[in-house]
């Protein structure tokens, strides 16, 4: 083992052995996970269809994951047919280098969660071009005061009790916040409604896109998206390439089985994008930039998705839905929560890490982490095989350090 994967080994496992020792993360995830089980249980025996839709999302999702180049490609002919511009990032770097193009310095900025935005670490990137930039997902947001990280996909603060929360608002609004859940989101809508009208740029990912008419659909329950997409002047879009589907049903069809296997029967708001905003009241003549942005661009993001899609085992990786539903069942995540994890989480998250989010040596603690128990694809909605994947990334670690040995 290198000196540098030793030092990484330790730091992590410090750090796992803290967050299971953690008396605020045992308390909010044994609410979280009862929640959750309990919302989804009542989720998929109101509409049991779901599970066999689920069947038809796995099978669409195969299908589009081989023709990824084409999707693309189409997605983005179909958006700038709609007055949006699009980009194709191959790395990290260049897409965090096409959103500082657009945005520049000295602005102000309102993001929805993102996890692509987590894995390129879009905010922190942004402030330090000098800009103002705000979480506007109340956990993010959370989160973002705390100089924490997410510990969910979905839930990103979900190691965070409520008692732990008035804490922390009380101290950054200079008032007393009372450990009550209504309160403390209260708190955050007053502060952030006035974000949103002086932002210069919003930036939001997308759950889905529709490659026949460029339809970009963004589940969600706050609110905060769909402001931060409807108000400022310029929305970005940064989505993962795996995320282009065929058409716009094939896109309902994935976005409902996402939001059930999130624990919801039906979220609070489905948003649609597929250009800037517009309108043909006078004359019949289409005029862009009416009440919503008058320009819309979409940065697609590669950053190793064509290298999962190249792997015929690996490949799989690439039809996960981001509903979080896996890690409530992982035995390591109700311990530790996303300290199981480097930018995403999980035993998923190991396979997202070795290709996407930081190279096989930052995965490496989290792939010999997992236990390889199968609980997450009992609970995957369109069954990816993670222990399989777990064993053969064990199997390239180990080569690779009798190499280097």
């Amino acid at each position: 083992m290198s000196s540098s994967l030793e030092r990484l080994f330790q730091k992590y496992t410090e750090e796992l052995n803290k967050a299971a020792n953690d008396p605020h993360i045992q308390l909010a995830l044994s609410r979280g996970v009862k929640s959750y089980r309990e919302n989804t249980a009542a989720a998929l025996k109101r509409f049991p269809h779901t599970v066999k839709l689920a069947e038809e999302v796995r099978a669409l999702k195969e299908a589009a994951i081989e023709r990824m180049d084409d999707l693309v490609a189409q997605a983005r002919e179909s958006i700038e047919a709609n007055h949006g511009k699009t980009y194709l990032a191959r790395t990290g770097e260049e897409a965090l280098k096409i959103a500082a193009d657009i945005i520049g310095t000295g602005k102000i900025v309102v993001k929805g969660k993102s996890i692509v935005g987590e894995e390129l670490e879009v905010r922190d990137y942004l402030i330090e071009k000098g800009n103002e930039v705000w979480e506007t997902d109340l956990g993010e947001f959370l989160l973002q005061l705390q100089n924490g990280r997410p510990m969910h996909i979905v839930s990103p603060s979900i190691h965070v009790p409520r008692e732990k929360v008035a804490e922390v608002f009380t101290k950054f609004f200079g008032r007393e916040i009372p450990p009550d859940i209504a309160a403390e989101v209260g708190a955050v809508r007053e502060f952030m409604r006035e974000k949103y009208f002086s932002a210069h740029f919003g930036i939001s990912g997308a759950n889905v896109v529709a490659a026949d008419c460029g339809a970009m659909v963004i589940i969600e329950n706050e609110g905060n998206a769909r402001l931060c997409t409807a108000v400022p002047p310029v929305h970005i879009v940064m989505v993962g390439i795996e995320k282009i589907v065929p058409t716009f049903q094939d896109a309902m069809k994935v976005a409902e089985v996402t939001w059930r296997y999130a624990n919801y029967t039906v979220p609070g708001y489905i948003n649609i994008i597929s250009g800037p905003s517009k309108t043909g009241d006078i004359e019949k003549v289409t005029t862009y930039g009416a009440h919503g942005p008058r320009e819309l661009h979409v940065i697609f993001v590669d950053n190793g998705r064509s290298a999962m899609a190249a792997d015929p085992l690996f490949k799989q990786g690439l039809y996960c839905l981001r509903c979080g539903g896996c890690m409530y069942e992982c035995p390591v995540f109700q311990l530790t929560a996303g300290y199981f994890g480097y930018r995403y989480l999980g035993g998923i998250g190991a396979i997202w890490t070795a290709f996407v989010a930081g190279g096989l040596e930052n995965a490496a603690p989290l792939i010999f982490t997992c236990l390889r128990c199968g609980r997450c694809v009992e609970r995957c909605p369109v069954s990816i095989d993670v222990p399989s994947m777990i064993a053969e990334l064990r199997r390239r670690i180990v080569e690779l350090s009798q190499k280097a040995g």
